[in-house]
């Protein structure tokens, strides 16, 4: 049997080091299901420090520019316009190839000019070891939506490339999102729900990083990090209009071994969303609002299994959001949300700060009640501090079935924004198991 203070020790020693991580530790502890309910929690420092183990493989300096040796690829030489106006979405693939088949490693720079790009795919993998894109200039999605047909969920991806890094020194993405958020049904209830791109997919890489990138009014997901793993992402800045829809920040799916740190979102979506298939990840120092909050899922959508597990999201600073530290699974999913670290928080006029909702529907009719959940557990919130911008600042809707289970709250102040109208903020929890609570706690739980 693994008492809980050995577990939570065990894991917050291991998932602050990437090359050590959690992995399936604890599904390979005997006993781990039946532990004690004796919920006695050791809350280890951690230690959040960037990790230079990537940067360091693939050829990078202490300055953080390409090592000598490096062959630089320029798109303007294989005749892109640059004007904001030419489709320069084939001078780009001729680039890439070169770059991509290069035996020394290539690094494809963008110039200081506005380049329109069609949807476009740049594929591994690469002949060598090291791959870098340079972006100084803009890169401008077209608007014209019959260019996406081929593929309406994508406008730029890039797939199976090992050893990658993206730049964006003042360089920009820009989504040109306004005719899809124009045409959503979120929007114009007459309009058809019909699907738009993400901005900039990253599917199946290994060892990226990727830092310093703009990013802006997506036609829908700004950035995805799909079935990757050692992805370290920094100094991002994310934005789009508060009313632009879905237009999530950055979105992990099916990943591990991510960090996201020194960046700042602003959008009309979640921040940030992790869902289905997704462990290890780190979310550090991060800026956000307008938008819906940090969320972990949804998951569980149509009856289907998922697992997110080792999250950590640590200084993080959250204005005028939706939501703020939100899990949403559907009734009828499966599998599990667990072992997630929210701390070191600051709420300012924030809806629902604090929520894991188990009975999540977005959808225009009442959705069906089931038993089967995704099981949440051994979640904690430490440090959390600010304002809730409704009543109800902690809640905690969880499903009669499959109760939450293991929930610490620790050090957690949150006051009702509008403290002149004289009211207070409460909390309340339903169908949650094994609630512990350590030091201030404000507001306090109640339960059904």
């Amino acid at each position: 049997m693994l008492p809980r203070g050995l577990f939570l020790s065990l894991f917050f020693t291991l998932i602050s080091s990437p090359l050590n991580p959690l992995a399936n530790v604890l599904e390979q502890t005997p006993g781990y299901e039946d532990r004690s309910d004796d919920f006695e929690v050791s809350l280890a420092e951690l230690k959040m420090d960037y990790h230079d183990e990537i940067g360091d493989s693939m050829g990078y300096d202490l300055l953080g520019t390409p090592a000598t040796g490096r062959g630089e690829v320029n798109v303007d030489e294989f005749g892109a316009e640059g004007d904001g106006k030419t489709d320069d979405t084939v001078a780009f693939k001729k680039a890439w190839k070169k770059t991509c088949y290069s035996n020394v490693g290539g690094v494809l720079v963008v110039p200081e000019r506005k380049y329109l790009l069609k949807p476009m795919n740049f594929s591994g993998p690469c002949k060598s070891d090291f791959v870098k894109l340079k972006i100084l200039g803009m890169i401008m999605a077209s608007n014209d939506r019959s260019e996406y047909r081929r593929d309406p969920r994508h406008w730029l991806v890039f797939e199976n490339i090992i050893n990658f890094i993206v730049e964006a020194g003042q360089g920009t993405i820009d989504g040109n999102g306004e005719i899809w958020w124009k045409n959503s049904c979120k929007i114009n209830e007459n309009q058809p729900c019909t699907l738009a791109p993400k901005a900039v997919t990253f599917y199946g890489c290994k060892n990226l990083k990727v830092f310093g990138l703009n990013v802006r009014n997506a036609q829908q997901m700004h950035v995805m990090f799909e079935q990757s793993v050692n992805v370290q992402s920094y100094n991002i800045m994310i934005t789009a209009p508060e009313k632009s829809p879905n237009t999530d920040g950055i979105h992990v799916i099916g990943s591990q071994n991510v960090q996201i740190f020194s960046s700042v979102i602003r959008t009309g979506d979640d921040c940030i969303s992790i869902i289905d298939g997704s462990r290890n990840v780190q979310a550090i120092d991060v800026v956000c609002g307008p938008g819906h909050g940090i969320s972990i899922g949804s998951l569980g959508k149509n009856n289907s299994e998922s697992h997110v597990s080792n999250v950590v999201v640590n200084k993080a600073r959250l204005t005028g959001t939706t939501n703020g530290l939100r899990i949403k699974t559907w009734q009828g999913g499966s599998g599990y949300a667990k072992n997630i670290l929210f701390q070191n928080i600051v709420m300012e006029n924030v809806t629902n700060p604090i929520i894991i909702d188990q009975n999540y529907c977005d959808q225009d009719t009442p959705c069906e009640k089931q038993k089967s959940a995704v099981q949440v557990k051994d979640i904690i919130y430490k440090n959390i501090i600010g304002t809730s911008a409704k009543e109800i600042a902690i809640k905690f809707d969880c499903s009669k079935t499959f109760p939450c289970k293991g929930i610490v709250l620790q050090g957690i102040d949150l006051q009702l924004d509008d403290k002149d109208e004289g009211g207070e903020a409460n909390a309340t929890c339903v169908n949650v198991k094994q609630l512990e609570t350590r030091g201030r706690i404000s507001p306090q739980c109640s339960g059904e």
